[in-house]
């Protein structure tokens, strides 16, 4: 079974840049049957897709939030990284690592990380 694990601080002041670790188990990072997402949910929100990478490590973001975001992957570590810079109170989300299959549909969730932003 595939498990999913989210790392990372729990608070980020304003302006900081994000940055969150989602170690997989149970599949390798580059199995053809998944992508690997980040999706996040901001308190009183629904869930917002981010990005994510695929098998052959391409990546794909959300056009809101591409100009500040980065997804990236160690092979070795089989694990996933997000970075969120210019980061603002509206960010405050939790924060989910989630494998997506071909279909679209999404598999495994992580628990989620609780990202707060404040000064």
């Amino acid at each position: 079974q595939v498990q999913l694990q989210e790392s990372g601080p729990g608070l980020v002041k304003p302006s900081q840049t994000l940055s969150l670790i989602c170690t997989i188990s149970g599949a390798s990072i580059t199995t053809n049957n998944y992508a690997w997402s980040w999706i996040r949910q901001p308190p009183g929100k629904g869930l917002e897709w981010m990005g994510n990478i695929g098998s052959t490590g391409s990546v794909y973001y959300s056009p809101s939030l591409q100009s500040r975001t980065s997804i990236s992957r160690d092979t070795t570590k089989n694990q996933l990284t997000l970075q969120l810079s210019s980061m603002t109170p509206q960010d405050t989300a939790v924060y989910y690592c989630v494998s997506q299959r071909l279909t679209g549909d999404y598999d495994y969730w992580g628990q989620g990380t609780q990202v707060t932003v404040s000064s």
